[in-house]
């Protein structure tokens, strides 16, 4: 039996377990990358654990989410990464360059590789044939030290590709479709092989957009075969020298398959507040628009940005809209320049913002009251524009700038003869991307040779080992689909204090419940409870942090997002799930126990727990845990289990002493 892609790139980096759907399996990593918002708690736990020196092949650390610098916190902590990066031997992207993924695929993305980094957009390389996996930031530390990734082997599906897209269909419609059709919580568990003719027909920028937003289907990752395609854009980005043909086999058997005919593919939106509640432009057409972005990690490159830049050439966004350009890499501002498309967007009326993620985040360029806002975005989760009860639309950069210059969302291909010549603006390519490289510096190049902390950055909190008896209060009852930005806002009120636990665990859950820190804070321990797909999102993991520094114990919830599941226990908290009927019977308040002695039954291999509620009415619970997890959940999370691993010489290596 032949092997997909994805087996064959997890196969040449195996070290343990086998390549059977469901069990754990370690595998080896190349590359890693972090940012400014998760990259101090990576360094902060690297320098915990006695690390001396990064073991991949490559790391990277990027600026990319507090470019604004709206306080010294935030300068202070950039200051700091550079430094651990020139300590460590990593390579520093300054604030600016650009968002993390895009800077990445320009410069370091590579067929055939493993990359893991602490951002839930890391799949995006994916398009060049890159195995990419987001994960929490003790994992990434963990990898940067030598030792494996462990990782449920997921279902591998094929997503088959036919036909092409006609005028005016984008990639961007092309994973809205996948998300119409398999909602958010779809893709859990499951990497997404994309073959077939349509697949061919696309270029790697466009597959990318795809692999980016792969995310919000849940999915483990997404991921193309190489071709001329790929062959072309590394030859583009002046490294040629790392294309390999990586093709699945003909026989090769899949758990699943999907087919899309990009042919009959039309624009698509996603509406208000969610990235699946997708359908045709031509249905909401006549909203009025207030705001128009286009850019960000999906569709902030070169390739994204022109066909808008060509739309409002000659023309002027509508005086009822502001629109911006918050473009994914300082290299696509460069090359725009160049050619003149800044010069004719801001003729136009467009503002231009800094490589950023900035405003997918809720940091400037917050919509406002009762407004509508068009974005080419990966998200539009309640209130991660910036302001409460927000209206935020993702769509196409085509889709984007027909509403800048009309006012209101209108299906572009009604604006085909208005446009004259244009009719379609059409994907192009860079004819070689020439840009600066000033603002990312080599571990040859490092500028710090030492570890240089501001005032506000702390030291790791560490969790004791599990015990033997868990009970508490429920300290807060939650609905299906709460996201990491519900657990911990990325707004830069907030982000400053990514360094500084104590004060960040203030803001825990203050989108569900203002309330909830102080409360916990009070309880001395207790559980949450939630319903499906809890912790989706983002991969931050302060969301399982700062809930372990209030003394919550674990969490009680119906199914859990991946790399949130991971963050529980890699921080010491009980991820147990629960059914429908033991949710409901759970009121916030009651009081919650877990019967048996829970560090023996974790340790012994226990799957079903015993929840008792207010001392009377007993409910099964289970836990869905490897041997290693186990232990992990035991330790007290990652961090001390990997330091007592590397102290027996079976883990990451310890410094030199």
């Amino acid at each position: 039996m032949g092997q997909t892609l994805t087996e064959k790139i997890l196969d040449d980096h195996l070290v343990e377990g086998n390549l059977e759907t469901g069990e754990e399996i370690g595998i080896e990593i190349d590359q890693v990358l972090t940012q400014d918002t998760t990259g101090t708690m990576v360094w902060l736990q690297f320098e915990a654990m006695g690390l001396d020196e990064v073991q991949t092949e490559l790391a990277a650390q990027y600026c990319d989410h507090q470019t604004y610098q709206f306080d010294f916190k935030n300068t202070d902590d950039h200051r700091f990464l550079r430094s651990a990066a020139g300590t460590y031997g990593a390579h520093f992207s300054r604030p600016g360059n650009g968002i993390c993924h895009n800077v990445h695929r320009e410069n370091f993305a590579a067929p055939g590789k493993t990359l893991l980094g602490s951002d839930s957009h890391t799949p995006t390389p994916g398009g060049l044939g890159e195995l990419a996996i987001g994960a929490g930031g003790i994992d990434i530390t963990v990898a940067m030290g030598g030792a494996p990734y462990y990782i449920e082997m997921p279902e591998v599906v094929n997503v088959r590709l036919e036909g092409e897209l006609p005028e005016w269909a984008t990639a961007k419609d092309v994973i809205l479709e996948m998300l119409r059709r398999l909602t958010v919580k779809g893709g859990v568990g499951k990497i997404l092989e994309y073959t077939g003719p349509g697949a061919e027909s696309l270029s790697a920028p466009e597959r990318m957009t795809i692999t980016n937003m792969g995310t919000e289907l849940g999915a483990t990752s997404s991921i193309f075969p190489t071709d001329e395609q790929t062959e072309d854009y590394l030859e583009r980005v002046g490294r040629g020298d790392e294309y390999v043909e990586l093709q699945p086999d003909d026989d090769a058997e899949y758990d699943d398959e999907i087919v899309v005919d990009l042919s009959d593919l039309e624009p698509l939106i996603a509406k208000p507040s969610m990235p699946d509640k997708v359908v045709p432009v031509s249905e909401v057409a006549g909203t009025d628009v207030d705001q128009v972005i286009v850019g960000s990690c999906t569709n902030g490159a070169f390739e994204d940005i022109l066909p808008a830049a060509k739309m409002l050439e000659g023309r002027e966004v509508n005086k009822t809209t502001e629109m911006i350009v918050a473009p994914g890499s300082k290299q696509a501002s460069e090359l725009l320049a160049r050619q003149g498309w800044v010069a004719e967007m801001m003729a136009a009326g467009v503002n231009f913002s800094e490589a950023t993620c900035g405003a997918c985040i809720g940091i400037g360029h917050v919509p406002a009251s009762d407004s509508v806002s068009l974005r080419t975005f990966n998200r539009n989760f309640e209130g991660r524009s910036g302001i409460e009860d927000d209206n935020v639309y993702l769509c196409s950069p085509e889709v984007a700038a027909a509403a800048a210059l009309k006012g209101e969302i209108v299906d572009p291909r009604d604006l085909a003869e208005e446009l004259g010549d244009l009719e379609d603006p059409g994907f192009e390519l860079a004819e070689e991307y020439n840009a600066s490289k000033a603002d990312l510096i080599s571990p040859d190049e490092a500028v710090d040779d030492e570890l240089v902390k501001g005032p506000n950055i702390g030291d790791v909190p560490l969790k004791d080992p599990l015990e033997a008896e868990l009970e508490g209060p429920a300290l807060l009852k939650m609905e299906d689909n709460i996201t990491t930005d519900h657990i911990i806002p990325a707004t830069q009120d907030i982000l400053m204090y990514r360094s500084n636990v104590p004060k960040l665990s203030e803001f825990t859950l203050s989108r569900v419940d203002d309330t909830f820190a102080q409360r916990a804070l009070e309880s001395d321990g207790g559980f949450l409870v939630a319903g499906e797909n809890y912790g989706q999102g983002s991969s931050r993991e302060h969301a399982a942090l700062c809930p372990m520094y209030l003394g919550v114990e674990g969490v009680l919830a119906q199914s859990f997002a991946r790399i949130h599941r991971a963050n529980l226990f890699n921080f010491g908290l009980l991820p147990l799930t629960i059914d429908e009927e033991t949710y409901d019977a759970i009121e916030q308040g009651d009081d919650i126990e877990i019967v048996e002695d829970v560090s023996e039954a974790v340790s012994s291999g226990a799957e079903e727990f015993t929840v008792r509620v207010n001392g009377e009415e007993e409910f099964t619970a289970t836990l869905d845990a490897s041997e290693r997890e186990r232990d992990i959940l035991a330790a007290g999370g990652k961090l001390a289990w990997t330091k007592a691993q590397a102290e027996d010489g079976s883990g990451a290596a310890p410094a030199d002493d």
